[in-house]
């Protein structure tokens, strides 16, 4: 793959010093294709939640290397000035919970990402409807997040993290509050978007209903990744 939307070598990541420190990632391999959607899964204290916010340059890893859509952003050191621009702009993030602003209707809470970027609102707006319409909630464009079902305000979130047409999204257990039907709609547009838009998804997850969908799982374990097949079922 000569230009992956993910690419993460040797990646380390150290909490403390001396005697009380603690390697959370001793040496994380992982590569994700434009347009694919990945697993990855692991116990509780594994690491899958350190792992998510070094890529979502929340934290800064102990050493290693990161590459998002062909970029270099880490290499033992930050290669990126601006990390929140990073993070605005080149990273699209999808929650547990939606996290939608309850007093913006739902187009505004999908065009607020471009307008933060500088795009001018008509622009904005139209990129937002251009989503709704692909995720099928455009018929609620003007509704409040409270009168929304979970998982029309979580179609609406996948919507909000595409605004921006990031190479990278990150999606931490997204289905978690799901029903099975509503989990497996879910994944079902992940990666649709990720096919349509070209754009490269880690899905950490805890979720059996949506474990087997995946064509590629990376397993966290004390700090470190191993690769498998997933079954792949189809959606």
């Amino acid at each position: 793959m000569s230009e992956p939307g993910i690419l993460i070598e040797g990646l380390r990541k150290r909490y403390g010093r001396g005697d009380t420190a603690v390697d959370a990632l001793k040496d994380v391999n992982m590569s994700v294709a434009p347009g694919e959607v990945v697993g990855l899964i692991g116990p509780s204290g594994s690491g899958k939640s350190t792992l998510l916010k070094c890529l979502g340059a929340v934290i800064e890893p102990t050493g290693g290397r990161m590459v998002l859509g062909g970029d270099v952003i880490y290499d033992d050191g930050w290669k990126i000035t601006d990390l929140r621009a990073l993070r605005r702009d080149r990273i699209g993030f999808v929650f547990q919970a939606p996290y939608l602003i309850p007093f913006l209707d739902v187009t505004d809470n999908v065009a607020l990402m471009p307008m933060l970027s500088g795009r001018p609102n008509a622009e904005a707006r139209a990129r937002a409807l251009e989503l709704l319409t692909a995720l099928d909630v455009a018929h609620r464009a003007k509704a409040q997040p409270s009168e929304l079902s979970g998982g029309e305000q979580q179609r609406v979130s996948i919507a909000r993290a595409l605004a921006n047409r990031p190479p990278v999204i990150l999606a931490d257990e997204p289905t978690a509050p799901l029903d099975s039907e509503r989990a497996l709609a879910v994944v079902r547009i992940l990666n649709r978007m990720a096919t349509q838009y070209d754009t490269a998804i880690i899905v950490v997850t805890h979720d059996e209903k949506i474990i087997p969908t995946f064509k590629r799982i990376y397993h966290i374990r004390d700090g470190h990744t191993e690769e498998e097949a997933g079954q792949g079922q189809a959606l």
